[in-house]
């Protein structure tokens, strides 16, 4: 048996869910997406006839927007009904450094996902696959199984609608300025997760466009960790360019051609 998408929702609606679910709307035009903020000035702007007041600046956002705003995409804030009717549910909400207790100035701040996950398992209906699409430390993605599966069970001891859930993980690699090229034409989409069919719903929806040599599977964990690694990387190659251009200051070579 495989997983039909016809109703994908997308909790949080800020750089990464705005324009991710802009481009998916643009490239499956069959999917209903609805992308879901409590912040309802946000969403207010994404809902403006000025395409200039969108909340998010990039280069082709507004002509996307244009195209499929109001057709198969919407931009709301009602949480429980969006959630209730999705086959598919991506949590794109800000991971910000703790500012107090426990890694304090250094550790990711959770606790918008958490709320996100018990929103999932206390509205969702019959069979959900949960995405995880914000930079997490590695195995949130177990704190939001332990939550939704605890929702599977009191449903099930109170005889309630059975819910089940899948988890996956699919990081964004995105870049400010070429944002939406880098969702059109991305140089890898990382999918990682235990259920192959979940896995293979996901992966159907992007080889509408993208190669399918390019969509990559892990287990969960492993891409987890993958985007905090491409995150790292990313840092030592400025950090090391800086100091080489510190170099090339003193010795009269140029920087652009060291490059």
């Amino acid at each position: 048996m495989s997983f039909e998408i016809n109703n994908i929702c997308c909790i949080g609606a800020g750089y990464v869910g705005g324009p991710t679910m802009s481009v998916l709307a643009d490239k499956c035009p069959e999917i209903q997406i609805n992308v879901v903020d409590v912040n309802s000035s946000r969403i207010t702007q994404w809902n403006s006839d000025d395409l200039s007041k969108l909340p998010i600046y990039e280069p082709g956002l507004k002509e996307i927007v244009a195209r499929c705003r109001g057709k198969n995409l919407h931009f709301t804030s009602e949480v429980e009904k969006n959630i209730s009717i999705a086959d598919m549910i991506f949590i794109s909400v800000n991971t910000p450094t703790k500012t107090k207790g426990i890694g304090a100035g250094q550790a990711s701040d959770t606790k918008w996902v958490e709320a996100c996950a018990r929103d999932v398992a206390k509205f969702s209906k019959g069979h959900t696959i949960v995405v995880e699409k914000s930079t997490l430390p590695v195995r949130t993605a177990q704190v939001i199984k332990t939550i939704l599966e605890a929702s599977e069970s009191t449903k099930a001891r109170n005889n309630s609608e059975p819910v089940t859930f899948d988890v996956l993980s699919n990081p964004e690699f995105l870049a400010e300025g070429t944002a939406i090229k880098d969702l059109e034409f991305p140089d890898r989409v990382l999918i990682g997760g235990d259920n192959k069919k979940a896995i293979s719903a996901l992966s159907a929806i992007y080889r509408k466009w993208v190669p399918s040599k390019k969509i990559l599977h892990t287990n969960i964990w492993s891409s987890e960790l993958t985007k905090l690694a491409a995150n790292a990387f990313l840092a030592q190659r400025i950090s090391s360019i800086n100091s080489i251009s510190a170099l090339c200051e003193a010795t009269g070579a140029d920087i652009r051609e060291v490059s």
